[in-house]
C-alpha cells in the first residue's frame, strides 16, 4: 500500500483465522490503522488483495459492500462519536440505518450501554459532556449494536489512564466471552497485549529496514515476545529509546 510515493505497507501476508485476537503492534508510522482501513475495504490496496471469507472486498458492488461492512464493528482511535448526536442516537445509528423498529432500537441502545458499563442516564448526553474513557466506551457500545463477526480496535486504550486503560482491556475480554467474535488491535499498549491477545503481530516502518527484511518482525504469541532475539521486537516492548535516539540523531545529522 502506498499514498503517492510513499511505501506505507509492502509484501504483507497475513492470515487471520475466525476467533482469534490479534493484537498489532509496532512504531508510529509503520501502517497499522492502514491495516485495519484495508482490512474493512474503507482503502483499495496499490498491489495486492484483501480477502474477506474467500471474497475480495474491494471489488463487490457497492451495496454488496456495504452489506459485507456491516459484519465489522470498528472502535476508532478518537471514538468518532457523532457531537451533534446524544448518546442515545450514536448508538442507534446504525441500527436505523438498517430501518429496525424503534422499539427493538431501544432495546438494544440498552444492552450495550449496560454492557459497556455505562448507566442508561448517560443516554442523553452529548459526546462533549463525556471523558475520554465513556467516549470508548460509547463507540464500543455503538460498534456491538450491529453484532459483528468482526471487531477492530485502533488504539482503544489511547489518552486513558491506567485504570480506565484495564477497563477498557476488560471490555475487550467481555466482548469476546459474550458472542464468538473476531478482534484486532490496532495498540501501542503492552498491557492490552498480554491481557487480551491470542496473537501478536509486530511492524515496522519500511524506511527503516534492510533491502529484502520482511516488514513484519514477529509473529507468534504474546509470551514469546520476550524470548524473540529481534533487538528491535525487544526495544519496542521494554520501551528503551537509548538506540532510537543515537539512530534519529544520525538521521538529523545531529553531533
Amino acid at each position: 500500500m502506498q499514498f503517492g510515493s510513499q511505501r506505507i505497507l509492502h509484501a504483507i501476508d497475513l492470515d487471520i483465522h475466525r476467533g482469534q485476537t490479534v493484537a498489532i503492534i509496532g512504531e508510529s508510522g509503520c501502517g497499522k490503522t492502514v491495516m485495519l482501513k484495508l482490512l474493512i475495504g474503507l482503502l483499495r490496496p496499490t498491489v495486492g488483495r484483501v480477502l474477506f471469507d474467500g471474497r475480495v472486498l474491494v471489488d463487490l458492488p457497492e451495496q454488496e459492500l456495504t452489506k459485507q461492512r456491516m459484519r465489522f464493528g470498528f472502535l476508532f482511535q478518537g471514538a468518532a462519536l457523532f457531537d451533534s448526536l446524544s448518546v442515545y442516537d450514536n448508538v442507534a445509528f446504525g441500527l436505523r440505518a438498517q430501518a429496525r423498529p424503534e422499539r427493538e432500537i431501544e432495546t438494544i441502545v440498552h444492552q450495550r450501554l449496560h454492557e459497556v458499563g455505562l448507566p442508561i442516564s448517560v443516554k442523553e448526553k452529548k459526546p462533549a459532556e463525556l471523558s475520554g474513557g465513556m467516549k470508548k466506551r460509547v463507540g464500543l457500545a455503538r460498534a456491538l449494536a450491529l453484532d459483528p463477526e468482526v471487531m477492530l480496535y485502533d488504539e482503544p486504550t489511547t489518552g486513558l489512564d491506567p485504570i480506565m486503560t484495564d477497563v477498557i482491556n476488560e471490555l475487550i475480554l467481555q466482548t469476546r466471552k459474550r458472542r464468538p467474535i473476531t478482534s484486532v488491535v490496532v495498540t501501542h499498549e503492552m498491557r492490552t497485549v498480554n491481557k487480551c491477545a491470542d496473537r501478536v503481530v509486530m511492524f515496522y516502518p519500511l524506511s527503516r529496514l534492510q533491502t529484502g527484511e520482511n516488514q513484519i518482525l514477529y509473529d507468534g504469541t504474546p509470551e514469546g515476545l520476550s524470548h524473540c532475539q529481534d533487538a528491535r521486537v525487544r526495544q519496542f516492548i521494554e520501551g528503551e529509546a537509548r538506540d532510537r535516539l543515537q539512530e534519529l540523531a544520525r538521521q538529523e545529522g545531529a553531533p
